[in-house]
């Protein structure tokens, strides 16, 4: 067996089950989850009715680059949202099948094992995905603490500079998971000077894009950023996806765009890895990224929730509006395990302690005292979610 495989933690969902392990929550409550990031809100029929009208084509093998119409379907949509002119969508783009699986790919693409120590840099909190792609890829993971002392942002200026020298990949989050905090333009400028410098490949990961709360300010995407800062795209790849976007989780379908050269090579693995997305998805993605009428109300729904129940837990928990994304980052005044055992014990709500999403580095676990609720449940049960924990 592959010796890496010792190195994965368990995931914050199985520490979740033993945490709850023997512990019958209050049956006078009705169940509420707020743990896990699934989009609960329904599918839009334009998508459904694609996908079914589509089943055809589950008699033909698809092939890795997917349809063409597809890719340029997905870069319009990129150049419409950031502004930006349009990629060659025969060179810059290729769907995935979903982001996770992706982003977990991506790194075996980059890193060369060969070299000493390799290194990918990844923000704590982070997405489990992002350590384990680095284990197994034969890297070592270097965690960029993000805390409310810093704005949730990763502070690439104060990585070491031995570090850097061995940085292959960086993962960055914008909007981020857990904190939902959108990176600025001041902020993406030194990472792309020192991936110049020391020739990492950054990968930015924007599957929460499409979620935020003034549609006059959509969040900043890598690619815009490098654009208005008179950059191109090398060593820069973007992960976007239409799970939380267009509420198809089920559906696992997103796409990655940059580097050309990058690209290039991750569609020659991905031939062999034998991820090609399936001929129906791929229609049904289409008129996913072709519309944008589904997203705006998606968008509404979320915006409802979050200025509810902010409004509502104003005083019982450290929670504020995040930039995007549909998770609230909440202080707690006791340990995060012992919050989120008493929580679900006493009130049956479900949410995710802080210290799971996190490593202790350099001498902390960022997570620690905090607490993820995921506000995807109806608007009613978040209300009642938010009630039970003031009354907590």
């Amino acid at each position: 067996m592959n010796p890496n495989l010792n190195l994965l933690q368990p995931y914050p969902f199985q520490r979740l089950r033993d945490l709850f392990k023997g512990v019958t929550p209050n049956p006078s409550y009705s169940v509420i989850n707020l743990s896990i990031g699934e989009p609960k809100h329904a599918t839009p029929q334009l998508i459904k009715d694609a996908l079914v009208d589509n089943l055809a084509g589950l008699a033909t093998y698809p092939t890795t680059l997917g349809s063409l119409a597809l890719r340029e379907a997905i870069s319009s949509w990129i150049s419409r949202r950031y502004n930006i002119p349009a990629l060659n969508p025969e060179t810059a783009i290729l769907p995935v099948t979903g982001t996770r699986e992706a982003l977990f790919a991506f790194a075996q693409v980059i890193i060369d094992s060969t070299k000493s120590k390799p290194v990918i840099i990844s923000p704590n909190p982070f997405y489990q995905i992002y350590e384990g792609a680095a284990f197994l890829a034969g890297a070592e993971p270097y965690f960029l603490n993000t805390t409310p002392e810093n704005h949730h942002a990763m502070d690439f200026e104060n990585v070491p500079v031995e570090v850097l020298k061995r940085t292959q990949l960086a993962y960055v989050c914008s909007p981020g998971n857990p904190s939902g905090k959108v990176m600025t333009l001041a902020q993406w400028k030194p990472i792309f000077e020192l991936s110049d410098k020391y020739g990492f490949v950054i990968a930015a990961d924007e599957c929460y894009s499409e979620i935020y709360f003034d549609e006059a300010t959509p969040p900043l995407g890598a690619l815009q950023a490098a654009h208005q800062l008179g950059r191109d795209y090398k060593n820069l790849v973007i992960f976007s996806s239409l799970s939380k976007r267009s509420n198809v989780p089920g559906m696992r379908s997103g796409f990655v765009a940059g580097d050309e050269k990058i690209i290039e090579k991750f569609t020659l693995y991905r031939t062999y890895h034998g991820c090609a997305m399936n001929p129906a998805v791929q229609a049904a993605s289409l008129a996913a990224w072709n519309d944008e009428a589904h997203v705006i109300e998606n968008r509404r729904l979320y915006a409802e929730k979050f200025n509810t129940v902010t409004t509502l837990m104003s005083g019982a928990l450290g929670v504020e509006m995040p930039d995007a994304a549909f998770y609230l980052w909440a202080k707690t005044s006791i340990p995060d395990t012992a919050f989120a055992l008493k929580l679900y014990r006493d009130f049956n709500v479900t949410i995710l302690p802080g210290s799971y999403l996190a490593r202790e580095a350099h001498g902390v676990n960022p997570g620690q005292n905090f607490v993820r609720l995921a506000l995807v449940a109806s608007l009613e049960e978040c209300i009642e979610a938010a009630n039970r924990i003031k009354n907590m």
